[in-house]
């Protein structure tokens, strides 16, 4: 019986001596090199080591954990959290607050958080909402590998490789991006009853769409044919990135200055678009459409709703990606408002590029307490059915019905939790759910831009402006004072209007910035070879 006892004693010593030795691998960059392995084998269940961390990480004592979302608060949020926090409450032993930014003003509150250093733990962030400028100034935690497979296994292992390249600010990662493949073409909605009547040719080119203006603009009064929205601090024509960016197979930067390259040229060369002899040729397609009265001479000042005005019949056409105006469509099939609409890509057989991953995203603020759980959460949001159909489309039977298991009908209640109204984006995923009410020629257009996106040296570049902010300022004060009027047709000579836009870039600093901002591709594209 002695002699069992010892051998008993000695195996379990031994046992307890390989756990030790186990758990100890585990949180090395062994571990990572598991989670990679995975992610580059797509593996969609998360079952990795990290995985395994993750689910002997303490969460005995319970944590609050503040969300910062950009976006009104929908009406059902208290309804809808409270249902989420009891799923969360059961997985993590935690309870989620979000404070919401509303439209109106997000842009001037969303920096004033980080500068007063209030606290929260979550935070949306994208490449327009502040991710590049918050990562420089240290705003958000970095994540790290071993944060990341540990505490967030499922995101690490099924997040395609090139979007935690994409997130990437200075070599480091401080976003979890979404998980979702979006395009960024724009399209143009237009009202095809008018088409219709005017025995107009189908819009498919900036040429056919020249002549639905035109048509529009001399037999309907009262509406405008083309309306655009005056968004605040928007430096472009509202067609531009159809007929300049996309029509040429270009890719500006930054929207902030107007520099951009060749999509497939290797060697990054950046140009000015404006001193460019398609922006001339463009503008002279906007001054025939302005001299035809295809908008309003206020266009620029305009404040109203753009689609809103197409409903009530004050406009004919707008430009705006794929995913808005199908919504639109579906909206104005169910309100049976009275008019037929349709989706005209102009640059059906140019290049087609996808968003960066950084397009929607969640960050963690550098001094959250709770970064362990909160990566955890941002884990089930992006990969727990449950929690992701709950967050981004509310509660079943209210605000939608579930259709299968990837689409949705509107709920009776379906208003007041919008997946469209806050930035519930910063979680997208495989998990989505599409309106089963979605257009068939919208989802046709979408199907086949995925399959042909074209991929090129640049797509993962990231322009760090930190040392030519000031000039990128007075640039964007530039483009709206000169280009902005320019491209609308209320500059009479296109030549001197030109010649004085490029005059005055130049004094603000924009060779400046394209000496930079060279300096910064080229040397990007040294380290890939």
């Amino acid at each position: 019986m002695q002699t069992k006892k010892r051998s008993a004693i000695l195996l379990l010593t031994i046992i307890m001596m390989l756990s030790i030795v186990l758990t100890a691998c585990g949180g090395n960059n062994n571990t990572a090199g598991t989670n990679n392995q995975a992610a580059n084998n797509g593996a969609a269940n998360g079952e990795t080591e990290g995985a395994a961390n993750a689910g002997t990480s303490d969460t005995s004592e319970e944590v609050t954990l503040k969300m910062l979302l950009v976006g009104g608060k929908p009406a059902d949020y208290d309804q809808v959290f409270g249902e989420l926090n009891k799923l969360v409450k059961e997985k993590i032993n935690a309870t989620v607050e979000a404070e919401f930014l509303d439209w109106a003003d997000w842009s001037q509150k969303y920096p004033l958080k980080f500068a007063a250093n209030e606290d929260f733990d979550i935070v949306y962030t994208a490449n327009w909402a502040f991710y590049n400028d918050q990562s420089l100034k240290g705003g958000f935690l970095e994540l790290t590998e071993d944060l990341l497979s540990k505490y967030a296994p499922q995101t690490w292992a099924n997040m395609p490789k090139v979007a935690w390249e994409q997130a990437k600010v200075g070599g480091k990662l401080f976003m979890v991006p979404n998980n979702n493949v979006e395009i960024t073409d724009k399209v143009v909605l237009i009202r095809e009853d008018l088409r219709k009547k005017y025995n107009l040719e189908p819009v498919t080119s900036p040429e056919t769409y020249a002549a639905y203006v035109k048509a529009i603009a001399a037999n309907e009064k009262g509406i405008n044919a083309f309306q655009a929205k005056a968004a605040d601090g928007w430096k472009w024509h509202e067609l531009d990135q159809i007929l300049l960016e996309q029509q040429n197979e270009w890719n500006l930067v930054d929207y902030n200055f107007p520099l951009a390259y060749k999509m497939d040229d290797a060697t990054g060369k950046v140009f000015n678009v404006y001193d460019t002899p398609e922006f001339k040729q463009l503008l002279a397609y906007y001054k025939d459409l302005a001299d035809n009265n295809g908008w309003s001479r206020n266009v620029v000042s305009n404040k109203n709703d753009v689609w809103q005005d197409i409903k009530a019949g004050k406009a004919a056409s707008y430009a705006q990606n794929i995913g808005t105006v199908a919504a639109n469509i579906m909206e104005a099939t169910r309100e049976n408002v009275g008019i037929e609409l349709a989706i005209a890509d102009l640059t059906p057989e140019k290049k087609k590029i996808s968003a960066i991953s950084t397009q929607n995203g969640l960050a963690i603020h550098a001094t959250s307490k709770n970064v362990e759980r909160s990566l955890m959460l941002i884990d089930l949001l992006q990969n727990d059915k449950q929690i992701h159909d709950l967050s981004m489309y509310g509660i079943a039977g209210t605000h939608y019905e579930p259709v299968g298991e990837d689409k949705y009908n509107a709920g009776p209640s379906a208003a007041n939790y919008s997946p469209s109204g806050f930035s519930a984006w910063g979680w997208n995923s495989e998990l989505n759910r599409q309106d089963a009410a979605y257009p068939k020629v919208a989802d046709d257009m979408f199907n086949t831009w995925t399959s042909k996106v074209y991929h090129f040296p640049l797509e993962t570049f990231v322009f760090d402006d930190s040392k030519v902010k000031n000039e990128v300022a007075n640039i964007g004060n530039v483009m709206l004072r000169y280009a902005i009027p320019l491209e609308y047709g209320l500059i009479k000579d296109l030549d001197k209007g030109q010649a004085d836009l490029i005059a005055q870039l130049k004094a603000a600093g924009i060779d400046k910035v394209q000496t930079e901002l060279q300096a910064q591709i080229d040397a990007f594209l040294a380290a890939q070879k």
